[in-house]
């Protein structure tokens, strides 16, 4: 399966974050929308749709971890993930896995022709391999469907 398919199984619309927008818009929106981390664009006016980073529950309780309540205030951009891991339209949903567990995220953009056209997140890959075990075990293997019955002696 592949990325594309995984996406049609997930809501068109995807929450950004500017990057001067502070960390408190931030994590109000995380908790909305009831998401583990939002990609974050620029703010330049002709090049607002540029992705830059992404920014997750994890920043913000490190943020507030190390600075206290002050890092509410302070600009997304300062705590954000800016080496952001992303993946392609038409990678593997294992490709994705092993990214994951790679560089130890739990959200990938998912980028087509360099534009962002959604997140990814672990829960959506565990969700796949749940569906695609259920399939599986649903299925008798051919060593079962042709085996002789089992005789229980008395």
């Amino acid at each position: 399966m592949l990325v594309a398919d995984l996406m049609q199984l997930k809501a068109a619309r995807v929450p950004t974050v500017r990057m001067t927008e502070n960390v408190e818009m931030a994590a109000t929106l995380l908790n909305r929308e009831r998401i583990g981390a939002v990609v974050v664009k620029d703010a330049c006016g002709s090049e607002g749709d540029t992705v830059v980073g992404i920014f997750s529950e994890r920043d913000v309780v490190r943020a507030v971890a190390e600075r206290g309540v002050a890092a509410l205030k302070a600009p997304v951009a300062d705590l954000m993930s800016r080496n952001m891991i992303s993946c392609q339209m038409d990678d593997s949903v294992d490709h994705v896995r092993a990214l994951m567990d790679t560089h130890r995220v739990r959200h990938l953009p998912v980028l087509q022709d360099h534009q962002l056209v959604g997140v990814l997140s672990i829960r959506d890959v565990l969700a796949y391999d749940v569906r695609k075990a259920a399939e599986s075990s649903a299925q008798p293997s051919p060593d079962r469907v042709n085996a002789e019955p089992l005789r229980l002696q008395a």
